[in-house]
């Protein structure tokens, strides 16, 4: 089979693009720049030119493939609209693309603002105020002969190269000289390892229902003042708890959710696909200390 993914290149997309290739499958890997081109083709996948915004690259891509694996997004928080427009707009003409063929079409979302004060299951829907449709977008189509589903994925999707919420918190922590949490630091986010995301994926490709969403998650929510304990230690740095009417002057805008309360489980899609995450957690993958050798810039955020 061959399976079209777009965000290849990227921290999630690439571990995808080896996990499908180890199984056998032919990869056509979307790629907007030479470097990504290059990296792709070093990684036994086959290049497809092109961009979310380049919409004619999309439809040809999943037009010549057996599924597809939707991973990529603009994540400009600055200028936010847009980039959903532009995921909106993406999901419909791959999806368009596949339309009467039953051929499955994966998309990828987020979990921020789903069920505030519970547990998140497969059996929820997506918050109609969260400005993100990927899923809603992409269920469309299910009833449209393809095989749509939707992967959930947590704030936290880490391993080597993140360079997501975690490492900005790091950041963050080095230039204030405190790692902080926001009022007692209660507040839980859920996490997988990056490896695991990539072997759900695959497993959403062989197996996934039509209409269906799946949760990519290990830690159903690891508190954040445990975050930031093991950022300190890591660091060096006294641990301190901020207020609320501080968060935004200290985190900037990843402070409105490093202060989100978001519980998940992903026992529906254990049972549905006989997943089963392997690798370590957040915050032992933060005790190993590999976050700590070099600063990174933000990206690759699924919320």
């Amino acid at each position: 089979m061959r399976i079209f993914v777009t965000g290849a290149t990227g921290f999630i997309g690439s571990a995808i693009v080896r996990e499908l290739i180890d199984a056998g499958y032919e990869v056509l890997g979307l790629a907007r720049s030479e470097k990504g081109a290059d990296s792709l083709a070093a990684a036994g996948a086959d290049v497809h030119r092109g961009s979310l915004e380049d919409l004619e690259s999309l439809r040809s891509g999943a037009a010549a493939s057996d599924g597809v694996i939707h991973t990529a997004f603009i994540h400009n928080f600055n200028n936010y609209e847009p980039a959903v427009e532009a995921d909106r707009r993406a999901i419909q003409t791959l999806g368009t693309a596949l339309e009467g063929s039953g051929r499955p079409l994966i998309v990828t979302s987020g979990l921020a603002l789903m069920v505030p004060g519970r547990v998140a299951t497969e059996e929820d829907a997506p918050s109609p105020d969260f400005p993100r449709k990927s899923e809603q977008t992409v269920m469309e189509f299910a009833a449209r002969g393809v095989r749509a589903s939707v992967v959930r994925l947590p704030f936290s999707v880490h391993g080597d190269s993140d360079h997501g919420f975690v490492p900005r918190l790091i950041q963050i922590a080095r230039e204030r000289g405190v790692s902080a949490y926001i009022g007692d630091g209660l507040n839980r986010w859920p996490a997988v390892h990056r490896l695991d995301a990539a072997l759900l994926y695959r497993l959403v490709m062989e197996k996934g229902s039509a209409g269906a969403a799946y949760h990519g998650i290990r830690d159903e929510g690891v508190p954040t003042n445990e975050i930031a304990e093991v950022i300190g230690r890591r660091l060096s740095l006294s641990v301190v708890s901020i207020s609320q009417e501080q968060t935004a002057e200290h985190f900037g805008w990843i402070g409105l959710f490093f202060g989100m309360e978001v519980v998940a489980s992903s026992a529906l899609t254990r049972e549905a696909l006989g997943w089963r995450p392997t690798h370590v957690g957040l915050l032992d993958d933060l005790e190993r200390g590999t976050y700590f050798e070099t600063e990174k810039s933000p990206a690759a955020l699924q919320i």
